[in-house]
């Protein structure tokens, strides 16, 4: 039985991983994952070392130096493709962000279908709240677990600093609890994909199999 629970998993996440293929085709799945790959990652970026990034920028942008703002955050975006980043860090956060964007450029690909389909209203907000659910789930997960996991500055420092008399337990445990969080991001982000990429595969291949036959008739 188990043998063939983990073979039924392996089947359907490879099917999942040709669905994301197939959806790759589409336009419509690029023009959400790129802006979202985008923001997302620069929003990771700037939460690196905490909120100090945007008192930054609201600094700059109190005395008029919107040059100064605007590098802060040409820094962030530069950053998604590892300028100025420890490897480590860039490697987890790039992770992270292609997933993200991946998972939420699926739920909008098969919330689009269902409305294409005109499913019944229940079943179509059931369907489309779970897989946003699901991915706001993971963008939470990592948007807490963000920062430097090699340098242990995460959103969650200053919070546990507050709780804990020592600053030096506090940075450790917030390193560490950093990179929990990631990963358990990772990990939930692998499941939803395997959900959203199976629907997608079915929508697709659906599609192929109506055109097809419409083909035929005519």
């Amino acid at each position: 039985m188990k043998r063939l629970n983990f073979a039924r998993f392996f089947d359907e996440f490879a099917l999942a991983g040709r669905g994301l293929l197939l959806a790759t085709k589409k336009k419509s799945f690029w023009l959400v994952f790129i802006p979202t790959f985008l923001i997302f990652g620069t929003l990771i970026n700037l939460l690196s070392s905490g909120f100090t990034s945007f008192q930054l920028i609201g600094g700059c942008l109190e005395s008029g130096d919107f040059a100064g703002a605007f590098k802060i955050i040409g820094g962030a975006f530069l950053a998604n493709f590892g300028v100025g980043r420890n490897f480590l860090d860039f490697a987890l956060n790039f992770v992270l962000t292609l997933f993200q964007s991946i998972l939420i450029s699926l739920v909008v690909f098969v919330a689009k279908h269902n409305r294409k389909e005109r499913k019944e209203r229940k079943e179509q907000k059931a369907e489309k709240s779970s897989g946003l659910e699901s991915s706001a789930l993971v963008a939470g997960l990592a948007v807490l677990g963000s920062g430097c996991p090699t340098c242990g500055t995460t959103l969650l420092a200053p919070v546990l600093g507050a709780l804990l008399s020592g600053t030096t337990g506090a940075v450790k445990l917030a390193g560490t609890l950093s990179v929990v969080l990631n990963i358990l991001a990772i990990l939930l982000a692998i499941l939803v994909f395997r959900k959203l990429g199976l629907e997608t595969y079915a929508i697709i291949k659906s599609e192929h199999f109506k055109e097809k036959h419409h083909e035929k008739i005519s």
